[in-house]
């Protein structure tokens, strides 16, 4: 593997995984933080995570495609998506950790064998 194609992999899960704690914090975090408030409250500070959210994540989609199928990248996306999301739910919302969740990174473990099986 060049050095090129390393650093672009590198860059693309770095910036992926950033996005997803914002993204993850978007979309859950208001579920302990803001439980007791109005749900617009939840959505403008949603959004307002969100933007931090894009900011790394379309720079890391525009990254990876110079190296990765589109199919590649979302599939790349969900299995860091479920890495970031499962301690996120264990360890700040305090929900039980389940063997459902290893099975469905299996799933996705297969999705990736599938998607980049051919590259």
């Amino acid at each position: 593997m060049s050095a090129a194609i390393t650093s672009v992999s590198l860059q693309t899960v770095g910036l992926l995984i950033l996005s997803n704690v914002f993204m993850t914090f978007a979309w859950y975090g208001h579920l302990k933080t803001l439980h007791d408030r109005p749900w617009w409250i939840a959505v403008v500070a949603s959004w307002g995570i969100a933007f931090f959210e894009y900011l790394l994540m379309v720079p890391a989609n525009r990254i990876g495609a110079t190296q990765f199928s589109v199919g590649q990248l979302k599939i790349v996306q969900e299995v860091i998506t479920l890495s970031v999301f499962v301690p996120f739910a264990v360890l700040y919302l305090r929900e039980p950790l389940k063997l459902d969740y290893l099975w469905a990174g299996l799933c996705i473990v297969g999705a990736a064998y599938f998607i980049f099986r051919s590259a």
